[in-house]
């Protein structure tokens, strides 16, 4: 609504402007007569069409600021319609054309004001304001300048307001796809680090499954109840990514239909971690030496909590008749150092582990995202081990808890 008044009042402004200009162009003084020439008839037409055409100044800017300087230019009529449509072509354009333009216009005006420096004191604007003894040809020059440089800079102004909105537009449309990219890659890790554990472990209880099957129908019957309860924790851990790909809420999350059934993994589910890894068959020799490792921040538990299940997930794959390692040591103001560590294997596994690669990367993002520092591979001593480093800020009681 307010572009339509702006436009109403500029296409206005201009009419009643080229009719005074035609008014004074054919005043004749001490007579109540115009003597009309060809020359203002033609201009008053052609300016009065310039000033209808400010109606599309906004879509064809270049176009109705060409047609608004010929009339002041080849006719006599002002340049009023020329400087308005100015200010809208210096919005849009900052170019070869914009300058073309300005150029172009100050000409108009120019010629504009000296044909209103030529006419009668009693009808020229600019003998009444700076007197009717002359005004000299600078003078006619400056006002020009004047006159072309206010609607140049306040089209500048806006056009540079328009394209920094763009721009601002634009980048936060990029940091959401970026956020988007980061939470993907966010999913992907939790999926595999979340599913991987649990499938390994499934996968070598079936195995233990298909060997004993045939001589102890009892412990059969136990690594059964093992397989069917994993199967079961993984489908709930399936259940938790797919609640976040659907509605973004976060893993464990709770909702008005789906009660809480458990939050991120920490440093108190080490225990559990490790047990159900031993159930598995795999040795582990475990130490935890944690300052107040319920308190905690819950991405570094998390974090410490991933590195130690993406290791142990590695040596059920690659490793399975090994012993592990694993100490966790640290606390508040010194931060978390988690190791895993066990000898390599003589040969490789019978049936090649299926997996993407990306466990020991996804966790380097986790680690690095806390700004804290991993190192993974082959040592010379003949084990492969897993060393991480996370910080962890001053605060809190000391509170030791060790675990064996």
């Amino acid at each position: 609504m307010l572009g339509v008044l702006v436009t109403v009042l500029a296409v206005g402004t201009s009419v009643l402007s080229s009719l005074y200009v035609f008014a004074a162009e054919t005043y004749v003084p001490h007579s109540e007569q115009l003597d009309v020439t060809w020359r203002p008839a033609l201009g008053l037409l052609a300016a009065l069409t310039a000033g209808v055409l400010l109606c599309w100044r906004h879509s064809r800017p270049a176009v109705v600021t060409g047609v608004a300087v010929v009339p002041p230019v080849v006719f006599v009529a002002d340049a009023l319609a020329a400087l308005i449509s100015l200010a809208a072509l210096t919005a849009h354009r900052r170019d070869r054309v914009g300058w073309l333009g300005v150029a172009a216009v100050f000409v108009a005006t120019t010629v504009g004001v000296a044909h209103d420096a030529h006419r009668h004191a009693d009808v020229s604007v600019i003998k009444i304001i700076f007197g009717a003894d002359g005004v000299p040809f600078v003078v006619v020059v400056l006002v020009a300048a004047l006159l072309t440089a206010i609607p140049a800079a306040l089209g500048t102004h806006r056009g540079t307001k328009r394209e920094l909105a763009r721009h601002t537009q634009a980048e936060r449309a990029l940091q959401a796809e970026m956020a988007r990219k980061d939470e993907r890659s966010r999913i992907a890790r939790e999926m595999h680090d979340v599913l991987g554990h649990r499938l390994s472990l499934l996968s070598l209880h079936a195995g233990a499954l298909e060997v004993m099957a045939p001589q102890e129908s009892d412990r059969a019957a136990e690594v059964a109840r093992t397989v069917r309860t994993t199967a079961r924790q993984s489908l709930e851990d399936l259940r938790q990514v797919i609640g976040v790909l659907k509605d973004g809420r976060g893993f464990g999350s709770q909702t008005p239909d789906r009660p809480r059934r458990y939050g991120p993994p920490g440093l108190t589910d080490l225990p559990t971690l490790i047990g159900n890894t031993r159930e598995a068959g795999l040795p582990v020799n475990v130490t935890v030496l944690v300052d107040n490792a319920g308190e905690a921040p819950e991405t570094l538990a998390t974090t410490a909590y991933r590195v130690v299940q993406e290791s142990l997930t590695n040596v059920l794959k690659h490793a399975p008749s090994t012993t592990v390692d694993v100490t966790v040591r640290g606390g508040p103001g010194v931060g978390l150092t988690v190791e895993i560590g066990n000898p390599l294997p003589e040969s490789a596994p019978a049936e090649a582990p299926i997996g993407s690669g990306s466990g020991l990367a996804g966790l380097a993002e986790r680690v690095a995202q806390l700004e804290g520092t991993i190192s993974y591979g082959p040592t010379e001593q003949g084990r492969f081990a897993v060393k991480a480093w996370l910080p962890w800020e001053q605060g809190g009681d000391a509170g030791g808890v060790r675990a064996g």
